[in-house]
């Protein structure tokens, strides 16, 4: 019988499938499902401070939008107030007291002040962990990219005062350097790294010439390639643990992770495309070929090809890409030109 148990952010696993987060997670009867077909923790859906902020703004301007219509009249309604954060920590609180698995915050704020905050109050409705959301799109042009990392820095290095529970951080894989930056966040004291976060994006619709949000389900023939490249470039060169996350969609997606140095990954468009019995699936996948290759436990062959052990010293270098070039009718022979 394989061992599939792990680590990460101090947490024993029983196996490295983490559900990330999303809506699915909301619904309790849901998670216990999710529970049952086999993952080792969940991702509660994020605390977005932006969100907090616009429906505040929503409430107040509908409360006060007939406000002194005549000398008669201040307001319609009672004075309210938006509960804020108060929902979310609710519900975050009850899913964790009814859940046999370990379960993870994640957080997205504006401030450092409220990033704090945040932080504390998510650790005092007993999570596990805190997974930071560092989900930054550079709306100025004189803004540098260097500020962008330095704030981060600082509020990583805020929020890991703050609290008492491990704190891991999401990226993305828009800066100059991702490894310089997972580095200085070592440096601070990150305790694991999720790659990467998936960011969706604008799009317009040419018929009413306006712009919509599209859900898209991740890729899972190319989306886990560039996790991949960054975890085996950054397996055993720095101290905190790491999830692949993106375009997870079987066993063997979670296999290549591990073998790349991954210790999780995080599951999320699988599920909402195969179900929830899928998790079952892609366990009883990473288990047959353990057995088939005689492995005991994922130690045995975590980081295994990585940049630190694989022979080839060009497979995570851009020869690969020349390689490919050079190599240029094969590609022609699958795709014939028409």
């Amino acid at each position: 019988m394989v061992d599939l148990s792990t680590k990460y952010l101090g947490l024993d696993l029983k196996n490295p499938i983490i559900v990330g987060a999303s809506n699915l997670v909301l619904d309790l009867n849901t998670v216990k499902k999710i529970e049952a077909a086999g993952a080792a923790a969940i991702v509660y859906k994020s605390l977005f401070e932006e969100q907090i902020q616009m429906e505040s703004l929503q409430m107040h301007e509908n409360l006060h939008e007939y406000d002194e219509r005549n000398a008669e009249m201040i307001s319609l309604f009672p004075l309210l107030e938006h509960a804020g954060p108060k929902e979310h920590l609710t519900n975050l609180r009850m899913m964790k007291e009814n859940t046999g698995i370990p379960v993870i915050a994640s957080l997205n704020a504006i401030y450092k002040e409220s990033w704090e905050e945040y932080a504390q109050l998510l650790e005092n409705t007993g999570v596990d962990a805190l997974e930071l959301n560092f989900f930054a799109v550079p709306e100025s042009l004189e803004k540098e990219g260097l500020s962008i990392e330095q704030q981060q820095l600082m509020i990583l290095e805020t929020v890991k005062k703050a609290v008492k529970i491990p704190v891991s951080v999401k990226l993305s894989s828009f800066y100059s350097n991702v490894l310089n930056v997972v580095a200085k966040m070592d440096g601070t004291g990150a305790d694991g790294f999720v790659l990467f976060n998936r960011l969706f994006q604008p799009d317009i619709d040419l018929k009413s010439e306006t712009h919509f949000s599209p859900f898209h389900l991740s890729n899972e023939e190319e989306d886990n390639k560039l996790p991949l490249r960054y975890t085996g470039l950054l397996y055993d060169q720095i101290k905190a643990e790491i999830c692949c996350n993106t375009g997870i969609y079987t066993g063997q997606h979670a296999l290549k992770a591990i073998l790349a140095g991954a210790d999780t990954v995080q599951v999320v468009s699988a599920i909402y495309k195969y179900g929830i019995s899928h998790l079952s699936n892609i366990i009883a996948e990473m288990e047959k070929w353990m057995e088939s290759k005689n492995y005991h436990s994922l130690a045995d062959f975590r980081g295994k090809l990585s940049k630190k052990t694989v022979n080839d010293p060009l497979v995570y270098k851009r020869a690969q890409y020349v390689d490919i070039l050079l190599k240029s009718e094969s590609i022609f022979n699958k795709y014939p030109l028409h």
